[in-house]
C-alpha cells in the first residue's frame, strides 16, 4: 500500500499520517521555490485548511468542562500555544477561567463616575 497523500487516513497512525503530509508538504513548497505565486496560494490553501480544522473537527473536540478544558488550555500554553494566539493571551485566558472557578469574582467592577 501507497503511503503519505494516497494512503486512507484510518489505515495508519493519525500522527504518522499527518507527520507524512506535512513533509509533502514541505517538499512541496520547496518544489515551488523561485514561484511566488504558487507559494502564495499553498499558503492560502493552508490557511483555508487551517480554519477548517479549527472551526469543524477541533472545535467539536473540545472537552466540555471546565476543567478538562483547562487542563488541554494548560498543556497548549506549555507546549508553545495556538496558532495565531501569543502565548500571553493564552495566559490571560487560562488566568480568567481560574478566576472565574473563585466565588465573588463574578461581579462586575464599578463604573467610573
Amino acid at each position: 500500500m501507497t503511503k503519505g497523500f494516497n494512503a486512507p487516513a484510518e489505515a495508519q497512525d493519525p500522527l504518522q499520517a499527518a507527520g507524512e503530509l506535512v513533509q509533502g508538504l514541505h517538499q512541496l513548497a520547496e518544489g515551488l521555490e523561485g514561484q511566488p505565486e504558487a507559494l502564495l496560494n499553498l499558503l492560502r490553501e493552508l490557511e483555508t485548511l487551517h480554519r477548517s480544522i479549527q472551526d469543524g473537527a477541533f472545535r467539536r473536540s473540545l472537552p466540555g468542562d471546565r476543567q478538562r478544558l483547562f487542563a488541554l488550555l494548560r498543556d497548549m500554553e506549555r507546549s508553545g500555544g495556538w496558532p495565531y494566539i501569543p502565548r500571553l493571551q493564552l495566559r490571560t485566558f487560562m488566568d480568567l477561567l481560574q478566576r472565574d472557578d473563585q466565588p465573588g469574582l463574578h461581579e462586575e467592577p464599578p463604573l467610573a463616575a
